[in-house]
């Protein structure tokens, strides 16, 4: 139990849209919606290759208009408007088909890989 009280007390800093949750003695980062969270490999730092059909199966980390960077955590502003949460300038979305507490989109294509600090 000490163990896991010292992780929690390092646990990364995040923007109020993303929480840090303990899975399996290690840190991962979900939405809010406990859904967890992506990045893609087609994606350049600072930019999303995923738009229109892409960005309806997975959902964009959406920032508030006014969000500033919290830690490793900056916002990007999508091609299509919003801005997106990016960690460490990798832009973060969910997948439609995932449920709270089940994760289905890791390795999709290959491409697709669940975020871990």
């Amino acid at each position: 139990m000490a163990e896991v009280q010292l992780r929690l007390e390092a646990a990364p800093v995040t923007p109020g849209e993303v929480s840090v949750f303990v899975e399996d003695g290690h840190f991962v980062f979900k939405a809010d919606d406990a859904r967890a969270i992506y990045y893609f490999d087609k994606d350049k730092p600072g930019r999303s290759n995923c738009d229109r059909t892409c960005a309806a199966t997975w959902r964009p980390v959406l920032a508030p208009a006014d969000a500033s960077a919290v830690g490793d955590w900056t916002a990007i502003l999508r091609k299509d408007g919003p801005k997106q949460w990016a960690y460490k300038r990798r832009p973060v979305y969910t997948f439609v088909q995932d449920e709270p507490g089940r994760t289905k989109g890791d390795g999709i294509q290959g491409l697709w890989h669940v975020l871990k600090p």
